[in-house]
């Protein structure tokens, strides 16, 4: 059976509906290296055009629990592209001066410019998920924050941004999993945290968090997508095709050169 992996909007979206494994009826890694071989080389050129044309801007929006694969997306669909084109932003708990400032102001800081692609590795969505599971600010603030959100993005797409929100979805057997390599693998130390272990904890609780957030904020100009993401191969298919399919309605072009090139002579 297929899954939509777009959320729609026309309906209450539960979680529980869209399997973390599915896998759009490939069966093993290897059935899609060619495509997605294909996929980065499209990105890298119309990541390229993008930069040269300076119209527009594509920020990409990566949410997910612990160990979901934000990182492993980013490297692994987007490593490949020129980084004078493209930026990584992380955000971590609010500095004094980000604090004293709305809860966007940051995240506006960051936003592309013309002719950039800019990934949230985490983004303003966590002022309404880790900021609600450990009630670090009264509902009635984080309850408004859903809709300066929707604001927000209708503000940055009329500016020429191009959104997409992606919730890569994992299984919490498979997060399992994904602490448990953490541990026996020694390059990968490093990644392990004792505060992630605390975090799931509060799985029941960023579920209901994320859904509400799948409801409330998954509109038409900047809906989410619900990347099954227990087989990371699939994730990244699924995350490089989407990212050429909107670089693709850009319609964009190369610049006219500014003047005549056929008169110019290169001497030996």
């Amino acid at each position: 059976m297929s899954q939509s992996l777009i959320a729609p909007i026309d309906k209450e979206i539960k979680l529980a509906d869209f399997d973390p494994n599915y896998k759009g009826g490939y069966k093993r890694k290897r059935d899609v290296e060619g495509k997605l071989r294909k996929i980065i080389n499209k990105i890298i050129e119309l990541q390229e055009l993008l930069y040269s044309e300076n119209n527009n801007a594509l920020l990409l929006v990566l949410q997910a629990m612990d160990a979901g694969g934000k990182d492993g997306t980013i490297k692994h669909v987007m490593g490949a592209v020129n980084p004078q084109g493209c930026d990584v932003k992380n955000f971590k708990v609010p500095s004094a001066e980000e604090t004293a400032h709305d809860f966007l102001w940051r995240y506006h800081m960051a936003a592309p410019r013309k002719g950039k692609i800019v990934i949230f590795n985490r983004s303003y969505y966590e002022d309404v998920l880790v900021v609600r599971v450990h009630n670090l600010v009264p509902k009635s603030v984080w309850g408004k924050r859903y809709q300066h959100i929707n604001d927000f993005e209708q503000m940055l797409v009329e500016n020429g941004t191009t959104i997409l929100k992606f919730y890569l979805h994992i299984s919490k057997d498979e997060q399992k999993k994904r602490f448990e390599d953490r541990l026996n693998r020694a390059d990968k130390h490093w990644k392990f945290s004792d505060a992630d272990l605390r975090e799931r904890e509060y799985w029941d609780q960023y579920m209901e968090a994320f859904e509400t957030v799948l409801n409330k904020c998954n509109t038409k100009i900047a809906p989410w997508h619900i990347v099954p993401a227990n087989n990371k191969w699939y994730r990244d298919l699924v995350i490089g095709k989407t990212v050429v399919t909107a670089l693709e309605k850009l319609k964009m072009k190369y610049p006219e050169p500014e003047r005549d090139f056929s008169d110019i002579e290169i001497k030996d």
